[in-house]
């Protein structure tokens, strides 16, 4: 069922409801206030009979009485079906008047009617008997019972339930229609929404909504999908980069173990010392291919579901001075200071974080090799410095080597870029993507600052467990 059409059937159930309800109070209410007139109609002949039949009862002869008698029936008979009994104190008739019937009035009517002084019987919803305890200052007490069918009641209750049973049956054929109308109106932007994104395309993913320029909920949701677009275009751009830039990189080893063996092919005969460097210059290119490799399926692991990625409580310190001894088994000759900051009272589990050990001590290997690389044949050392707070975890490397310009510290987070001044040092380019993603996947931060000549600072934050 499409959307257009349950908005128009909810609507219309919505008002069909709404128009029952208000119809059944409206007739409820009609009916109870005409019974409640024609009770006190009936009420009012009961008490007029009564007058009657004791006015004529006291006058001086019975032909004065029964020539009254016959006076007020020519005025009388109103009511439809109308009865009306006297009844003295030993419940006997004494008098009767109107549609002359023998079903006899219920003994419990008039002694109910003697206690209470009033009583009213309905049978049928429009035949109403009721009962009125009657006083004469000569007489006694006398019971009045009056009974009619209130045929305008009835009559004019059916004319009002044929209207409002038409009126709902119209209201609901006008409010379907209407209500198709309006939702077709309401859902054109979102159609014209589907129809804009059924047209985008993997290759035109710079086009955007539309529909986006408003406060509705179509808006919003145009929004939304915009905001997707911008992700996802810079999703392809980078994968089309890094697709571009590791098949360069993954080219030049390639090349040259290739070049090598066919040069080595091309000789009959070749020296010891020759086969020696052509193994030696094929092993360097396969050990260059291995790290490039590496550095790639790392970055793809990096790069996963961090759901899907084991993590525990690790403490940086211990992680730190487990890379530095790595880094100078790498390194031998390059000096690396570590420097650990105090730790506050408050803190209970000073340099702890939530974290995977192998890719966190990959990204301090990635950081400390850098500044390793790029301060060869600096006059100080490379210095990591590691701080812990309340809420914060900071490794800090700084290397006064040959630094950066302010464009090329811009880039240095996209895969394969090396920036102008370290082109000569050997290095895929890799190695501080891999770091931001290592840090993003643990909720942490990356931040290089540089200057060209001066040096470089790579500042790396976790959330600290405290």
């Amino acid at each position: 069922m499409s959307i257009r059409l349950r908005l128009a059937l909810q609507f219309a159930a919505i008002l069909a409801v709404t128009l029952l309800l208000f119809s059944v109070v409206i007739y409820y209410f009609t009916f109870q206030a005409r019974q409640e007139s024609f009770t006190e109609s009936l009420f009012a002949r009961a008490r007029i009979v009564a007058h009657v039949y004791l006015d004529g009862t006291n006058r001086a002869d019975e032909a004065s009485r029964a020539s009254y008698r016959r006076y007020l029936r020519q005025f009388y008979r109103t009511l439809p079906e109308e009865e009306v009994r006297v009844y003295n104190a030993d419940n006997k008739v004494v008098f009767r008047e109107g549609q002359l019937t023998e079903v006899p009035v219920p003994v419990s009517l008039l002694t109910a009617v003697r206690q209470t002084g009033r009583q009213v019987q309905t049978r049928n919803r429009f035949y109403q008997t009721v009962g009125l305890l009657y006083k004469d200052a000569r007489q006694g007490y006398f019971v009045v019972v009056a009974s009619s069918v209130d045929t305008d009641t009835r009559d004019r209750q059916q004319g009002l339930r044929n209207i409002l049973i038409s009126g709902l049956l119209v209201s609901l054929i006008i409010v379907g229609i209407g209500g198709w109308f309006f939702a077709s109106q309401a859902l054109q932007p979102m159609q014209k929404v589907v129809r804009e994104v059924d047209s985008i395309t993997a290759s035109d993913l710079h086009r955007r909504l539309s529909q986006a320029d408003g406060y509705d909920e179509i808006a919003h949701l145009a929004q939304r999908f915009n905001q997707l677009l911008d992700r996802l275009e810079i999703a392809f751009a980078g994968q089309r980069t890094f697709v571009r830039d590791a098949s360069h990189e993954l080219r030049t080893p390639l090349t040259v173990l290739i070049g090598e063996l066919e040069v080595a092919l091309l000789q009959q005969e070749r020296s010891p010392q020759e086969y020696r460097r052509v193994l030696q210059s094929t092993l360097d290119a396969s050990r260059l291919l291995k790290d490039l490799t590496n550095g790639l399926l790392q970055i793809a692991r990096a790069s996963d579901d961090p759901s899907q990625v084991p993590l525990t409580t690790l403490r940086l310190d211990e992680l730190l001075l487990q890379a530095h001894e790595e880094l100078q088994r790498r390194h031998p000759t390059h000096r690396v200071d570590l420097e650990f900051g105090d730790v506050p009272v408050q803190v209970k589990q000073p340099f702890a974080v939530r974290g995977n050990e192998a890719l966190l001590l990959s990204a301090f290997l990635n950081v400390l090799e850098n500044a390793c690389k790029f301060s060869t044949g600096a006059n100080m050392p490379v210095l990591a410095s590691l701080t812990t707070t309340t809420r914060h975890v900071v490794l800090e490397v700084r290397d006064y080597g040959v630094g950066m310009t302010e464009a090329d510290r811009q880039q240095v987070f996209v895969p394969f870029f090396r920036a102008e001044a370290i082109r000569t040092v050997p290095g895929h380019g890799i190695g501080l993507p891999l770091t931001a993603k290592i840090m993003s996947l643990h909720g942490g931060t990356v931040r290089v600052e540089s200057q060209l000549g001066e040096g470089t600072q790579v500042l790396l934050e976790w959330p600290a467990l405290g």
